[in-house]
């Protein structure tokens, strides 16, 4: 095994779903293309180069699916965004509406600030410390 290519996020919404991912964090759509089921197969990725895990965003389909948008790792930080610009890329995120629950914080390993998608679903902001 050579890498994780893909984490499945469940959403109630594929369209809202990818107009957050793309235009509030600037990733990249990579596909999105229609199932005989009538759902969805729809990838973004941050970044330019379009290299490294992306996000499966999976339409919920059932009472069970739903209950989890938003929560997918029980209120704790599940998802750990870096950059290389972290005050940059926090004023562009914070003017496209995304809700940081924290102000920044420098630490030991980096600059950090938790944010949240448009689920609820906690994230980190990071810009690794340089060694």
């Amino acid at each position: 095994m050579s890498r994780i290519a893909l984490v499945t996020l469940v959403v109630d919404d594929y369209d809202e779903a990818i107009r957050f991912y793309t235009e509030a964090l600037g990733f990249a759509l990579v596909e999105d293309e229609p199932r005989p089921d009538g759902s969805r197969w729809v990838v973004v990725r941050p970044g330019a180069h379009q290299e490294g895990t992306g996000l499966l965003l999976a339409r919920a389909k059932d009472d069970a699916q739903r209950a989890r948008v938003g929560d997918q790792t029980g209120g704790r930080v599940g998802f750990f965004l870096h950059t290389g610009d972290f005050a940059g890329d926090h004023a562009r995120m914070l003017a496209a509406g995304v809700t940081f629950l924290e102000e920044p914080r420098h630490e030991p390993y980096g600059s950090v600030a938790v944010f949240q998608d448009l689920h609820g679903n906690r994230w980190d902001l990071l810009q690794p410390a340089t060694a």
